[in-house]
């Protein structure tokens, strides 16, 4: 009995006081959010909303989000603050515009001549400065540093930098704006109340680490007054959701970033089996955190009513770079792909226009992700890749889309080629600097082995297993070092089983929800939430 107190005493203490940083953060993977603020929200949400309370509904919510965002540093409050309100400002501004100056725009790619003559003198000058506005804000909070250092390596100047503090979520709320603002000057959406458009843009599921949302997909579903009330089915689907993803998060990302971090540190110690393992735990690490995020998003908003959009497709199925892009992080895709490759003239203005315009978006993409060279570089080698499988010289059979290729390899040595090069590129998307990326692929291709995999597969010191690992080390203390090895090689094995089975989406979208499938969510709940000892935020939270 003793025993079974100090249990119980300590699960009470871990989540009560617990460390002092697990208070500090309201994350989606911690204890302030899950048995806090995520049953106020909700209970306050559908409270106001079946007494009709719609429009202090919405105050409330938005209040709410904006709590959440805050209580990671209330300076960032002021800046997406700022950014609403200039935002809102310019689309109220378009509404004086007269009508003859203020012409819808179908396609901005079919004829640049008739997007100039379309829209009028005001309505270019409210486009322009939606453009510089978002992203010279963006710029100054997140690349300035990176612009300023470059300029005084290039020229040997000594400017300052300003050391600036990236708010959270700012790459993403910005994108969600500025889709808004180009919209509203190409006539394609109509100016909405100031209540409808924060709490678009500040809905608490999404506003760190996307999706990126546009506003035709939120609005409205904020404007549908059936959606208001609660609905069992929907409901019970995000927690579904957002417990499979939690899972995602708390018992696999965090689980394969303790190698991968360890691993990252001791670049220039690692042999090339230890290379290839901590390349491999980055990749499951970043893959289960960011897909975890998303699919914890969509179950939120499935217990608001709102569908929020896919954001990943099980990428690490495809068989083309291609492919995995129409797969991995859809919403930045669709962005690019709209507010940029299009206006540029897509694949309307020739082939090589078209290659051009596609290694522009890479390129952009790579800067989007952070103010770094390896982030470049990271960019344009995808890019390159893209552009290759544009060119339709080899294809992949079954995987070729509308263009066919001269040559077919086997989808399975498709997988194999794709996902070796998504590794690759992520020794320059996770290394600080060019030199440790370089560094990783002498490692790769030195083909030594100094034994450093034990020192790798040891930082998996967890405590699902420590019981084994006593045992052994009583029974057979020669063998107790081994049980990492073990256990890191299962740990691989389920995350390749995984990626080939059904997403969380469609496990909880697909059949009724049954009493088997319930009892399994509620293990995964519990067991995350005795695993939540420390701090562990999301990577895309640094973009």
């Amino acid at each position: 009995m003793d025993i079974y107190y100090t249990l119980v005493f300590t699960f009470i203490r871990k989540i009560c006081i617990c460390k002092k940083e697990l208070l500090d953060f309201m994350l989606f993977n911690s204890y302030i959010f899950i048995f806090i603020f995520l049953p106020v929200v909700l209970i306050g949400w559908y409270g106001l909303n079946h007494y009709r309370k719609y429009s202090l509904a919405n105050l409330f919510l938005v209040g709410m989000s904006l709590w959440f965002y805050a209580y990671f540093n209330v300076y960032y409050l002021a800046i997406i603050l700022s950014s609403i309100g200039l935002n809102y400002l310019l689309s109220f501004l378009l509404t004086k515009i007269p009508v003859n100056n203020y012409s819808p725009i179908s396609n901005p790619a079919d004829n640049e001549s008739s997007v100039k003559s379309a829209l009028g003198v005001w309505t270019r000058i409210g486009l322009i400065t939606g453009i510089l506005l978002n992203l010279g804000i963006l710029f100054y909070f997140k690349y300035y540093d990176f612009f300023i250092e470059n300029i005084n390596y290039a020229f040997h100047t000594d400017f300052t930098l300003k050391h600036i503090l990236l708010p959270l979520g700012i790459s993403f709320f910005t994108f969600q704006q500025l889709s808004f603002i180009i919209d509203r000057c190409l006539g394609k959406t109509e100016h909405y109340s100031f209540i409808n458009y924060i709490t678009f843009v500040t809905f608490f599921p999404q506003l760190i680490a996307g999706p990126i949302v546009l506003y035709k997909e939120m609005i409205p579903q904020f404007e549908d007054l059936s959606k208001r009330r609660f609905i069992a089915s929907s409901f019970s689907r995000g927690i579904y959701l957002f417990v499979l993803g939690l899972a995602k998060k708390v018992l696999l990302a965090d689980t394969f970033a303790l190698m991968a971090n360890y691993g990252f540190a001791q670049t220039f110690s690692l042999d090339s089996i230890s290379t290839i393992i901590v390349i491999l735990s980055y990749t499951f690490e970043l893959y289960f955190d960011f897909s975890g995020y998303s699919d914890m998003a969509m179950g939120l908003g499935k217990m608001f009513n709102v569908d929020l959009p896919v954001n990943f497709n099980a990428p690490y199925r495809s068989c083309s770079i291609k492919e995995f892009w129409q797969r991995w992080h859809i919403t930045l895709s669709r962005f690019f792909i709209t507010y940029v490759y299009i206006p540029l003239g897509g694949s309307k203005k020739g082939r090589a226009r078209m290659l051009v315009n596609t290694f522009i978006i890479f390129l952009l993409s790579g800067l989007w992700h952070g103010a770094a060279w390896t982030y470049v570089a990271w960019g344009i080698m995808h890019g390159l890749l893209v552009v290759w499988d544009n060119l339709g010289i080899i294809g992949v059979q079954g995987h070729d889309g509308k263009r066919p290729a001269r040559f077919h390899i086997p989808a399975w040595l498709g997988w194999i080629f794709t996902f070796t090069l998504f590794n690759l590129s992520l020794f320059f998307f996770r290394s600080e600097s060019m030199l440790g990326a370089i560094q990783l692929f002498k490692n790769l291709f030195a083909g030594n082995f100094t034994g450093k995999i034990y020192e790798v597969a040891a930082q998996l010191d967890i405590s699902e297993i420590y019981v084994v690992k006593q045992a052994l080390e009583i029974a057979a203390p020669g063998l107790a070092e081994y049980i990492y090895l073990v256990f890191m090689f299962l740990l691989f094995v389920f995350a390749f089983y995984l990626i080939f089975k059904p997403n969380a989406y469609e496990r909880a979208m697909r059949g009724e929800l049954t009493s088997g499938r319930c009892w399994i969510i509620c293990m995964l709940l519990l067991w995350c939430i005795v695993s939540l000892s420390q701090v562990s935020t999301f990577l895309y939270f640094n973009f």
